[in-house]
């Protein structure tokens, strides 16, 4: 019977605490609830701004395609605007300078560049954009300043070829063994993301000399 008692009045406890309890585990739960309701309105308002920056973005890429500069110019602006926290605004730029590129206008590019360079928060975006600063600035005829560019860079995935980079800036110097050591080091890095070919006839031609 005592036993019975003791579990009687447990039980009670329990329901007493509860009781009083009740209220503020509800309003808990309810709270619980409703930031995971705005946690999925916000994924997918998050979603719907990425879909809309890559639907802007592939408009981008057709303008070029067609020559229609003015046209892909204007929708950069509008991506950087409208889409600057997605990776769409980073990738527009690349497209926009690698454009500007091709127009001789490559003191704009440099500027684009060094801008995404600056801003991105994409390593792999930032090391892509450093090596097309590196070639730009060397068709500029500033070798120094795209071996700056390039200096801090030694390792990763991208590193056969910024030493191919490097080593056309060491050439366009006068460093001839300076050069070949860094296309050997490219050659002997990736193959797969340089044109080898192209980098064996360089080679070939320092080695013989």
């Amino acid at each position: 019977m005592e036993d019975y008692l003791n579990e009687k009045e447990q039980w009670e406890r329990v329901l007493a605490w509860l009781r009083e309890q009740g209220p503020w585990m509800l309003a808990a739960v309810a709270v619980t609830a409703g930031a995971f309701a705005g946690w999925r309105l916000w994924q997918g308002h998050l979603e719907k701004r990425e879909l809309a920056a890559a639907n802007r973005y592939e408009q981008l890429l057709d303008a070029f395609g067609r020559n229609n500069m003015d046209g892909g110019m204007k929708l950069v602006d509008e991506i950087k605007r409208d889409y600057s926290a997605t990776p769409y605004a980073d990738l527009a730029e690349l497209a926009a300078a690698r454009i500007q590129v091709e127009a001789n206008q490559l003191d704009q590019a440099a500027a684009r560049l060094s801008q995404v360079l600056a801003t991105t928060k994409d390593p792999e975006l930032a090391l892509i954009a450093r090596l097309r600063l590196a070639r730009v600035q060397l068709a500029q005829g500033n070798a120094d300043n795209a071996l700056q560019t390039l200096d801090s860079v030694k390792s990763g995935a991208f590193a056969a070829r910024y030493a191919e980079v490097r080593g056309d800036a060491l050439l366009v110097k006068g460093d001839r063994d300076g050069a070949l050591k860094e296309y050997r080091a490219a050659r002997s890095g990736s193959a797969e993301t340089l044109d080898t070919g192209l980098l064996d006839l360089k080679i070939s031609d320092l080695a013989r000399s």
